[in-house]
């Protein structure tokens, strides 16, 4: 049997929050929140002077702009979201699209083995220990509490649970290696992570790879897409070639998910984007190989999963600014949960072998017990191996979010625009100048919802909070974050362009 054993590469990665270990700036490559991806455009704009506060007081709002927008779109549902925001990246369809690979081969039964250098599995001591410092919350804090129940409006969840042990769960991995692998390993490093879980015979994880000038392993290929499926410790090729196109275009990922679904059938499905994030305007990922395709924005994400006629259990973003209510309502006719960041991740994203294995060891555990296994692996390692950084990320009720949140917002986005047409716009903007922001160096203009609620204090805007605080059902931060309760909003601000 041939096996390639790649020398480890952890991620040792420490110090105080440096932009290059993130996950949502292009390390290097270009600016968060660029509305075409990451094409290299010069980071942030000329600021006047007086800063943001200032800017917000001129003659023209720009949160009429965003509140306009956010009663069209919540009228539309995630459907109505995409259409606004665009069917792409803005790329043109590859000729020959990925969208139709062959079945698995099996002429070579070698697992090409990952596990050659160093990788620590011994967490136990840290996972679940640490605790966040609620201090500065302006709303009572919601870290680290577990909430099951549901509202009765909301719909019925697609996935349905069999329980006993009886289910099957795939887990499809759309990892965009990008500059995160081929300058730091980290996507090996995240494979490893994957091949040291111990895993049942009814997980499968299939991993799309792409995106990457050069792996930090002698396993992926780094001239073309592939396909593997994670087994005994190593990676199975499943695709030795999937075309070499940029993974930021929906037809890829509409082909993985197809393929997958054909080939690896289960009752549970579990979709991760892995990559760099830009948040609501942007959307997901950055192709190193195909620099100029841009990024997969939201409308690109919807259209993908449409077309690929697939309902999951959770959709998670191990990519940086995903847990947005934008993102949210894109993903409701697809997906029961959303697992994503309102900040952006440390570099070392999440950690895998833990929540897989228990997943393994009970494939009818509950979502929640899922998502909550996710959040406090990836808070617990970033603790251990990031000190410093700031941390989030939340597990969203979707079917809950789809049903209480968009009416108690549309009331919340018409008295504000009431405010701001009449005598409150003072209020609004210092409203705000004072939310919790996020990626705030790269001027993306996310804020946290519930905190720019609250500092509101409305009646309209007591009961948006009051919602999206039920459909957050687990949320977690480092101890130097607060005021971050788990879903933002995009509120341009400090970068009006």
């Amino acid at each position: 049997m041939a096996e390639n054993r790649p020398n480890g590469r952890e991620k040792h990665i420490t110090g105080q929050g440096k932009d290059i270990y993130k996950r949502g700036d292009g390390l290097g490559t270009g600016p968060v929140g660029s509305a075409d991806g990451h094409a290299g455009r010069p980071t942030g704009g000329q600021t006047p002077s007086g800063g943001g506060a200032k800017r917000a007081g001129g003659q023209r709002s720009p949160l009429m702009t965003i509140i306009l927008i956010a009663v069209l779109l919540l009228g539309g549902g995630g459907a109505g979201l995409s259409g606004l925001l665009g069917g792409g990246s803005g790329q043109t369809t590859p000729s020959n699209p990925s969208s139709g690979y062959s079945q698995p081969s099996t002429g070579n039964s070698a697992v090409q083995n990952l596990l050659g250098g160093g990788m620590s599995s011994a967490l136990s001591n840290t996972l679940g220990s640490y605790g966040n410092v609620s201090n500065g919350w302006t709303v009572s804090s919601n870290v680290g509490r577990l909430n099951t129940e549901v509202a009765s409006a909301a719909r019925a969840k697609r996935t349905k649970i069999l329980g006993d042990g009886k289910d099957t769960v795939t887990i499809m991995v759309y990892l965009c290696g990008t500059d995160l692998e081929s300058k730091y390993g980290m996507g090996t490093a995240d494979l490893q992570e994957m091949a040291a879980a111990t895993l049942s015979d009814k997980v499968n994880i299939i991993v799309f790879t792409g995106g990457c000038k050069q792996w930090k392993n002698n396993v992926v290929s780094s001239s073309v897409n592939q396909i593997y499926k994670v087994e005994n410790g190593g990676l199975r090729l499943l695709e030795k070639n999937a075309g070499d196109s940029a993974m930021t275009i929906p037809e890829n990922l509409t082909g993985f998910i197809k393929y997958c679904a054909k080939n690896y059938p289960a009752n549970r499905n579990e979709l991760i984007f892995w990559d760099h994030g830009g948040g609501s305007i942007s959307g997901y990922g950055y192709d190193e190989k195909n620099q100029n395709a841009g990024s997969m924005n939201l409308g690109g994400i919807n259209r993908a999963l449409a077309d690929a006629g697939v309902t999951f259990d959770f959709i998670g973003f191990d990519a940086c600014l995903m847990a947005t209510l934008e993102t949210a309502l894109t993903l409701t006719n697809y997906a029961d949960y959303l697992i994503a960041s309102e900040e952006t991740e440390p570099g070392v994203g999440w950690y895998y072998t833990n929540w897989l294995t228990e997943l393994s060891r009970n494939t009818s555990m509950s979502t929640l017990e899922i998502g909550k296994n996710i959040v406090d692996d990836f808070v617990a390692v970033c603790a251990q191996k990031c000190r410093g950084q700031d941390t989030t990320l939340s597990v969203v009720d979707l079917a809950e979010l789809e049903a209480t949140v968009p009416e108690t917002f549309k009331s919340f986005a018409a008295d504000t625009a009431g405010m701001v047409q009449g005598n409150g716009f003072k209020q609004v903007s210092r409203a705000r100048g004072n939310t919790r922001e996020f990626a705030s160096s790269s001027k993306i203009d996310q804020v946290d919802l519930v905190h720019l609620a609250s500092n509101l204090g409305t009646d309209e805007s007591k009961a948006l909070a009051d919602s999206l605080l039920g459909a957050v059902k687990y949320n977690k931060t480092s101890s130097t974050v607060s005021n971050a309760y788990g879903i933002s909003i995009y509120f341009p601000y400090q970068k009006t362009s």
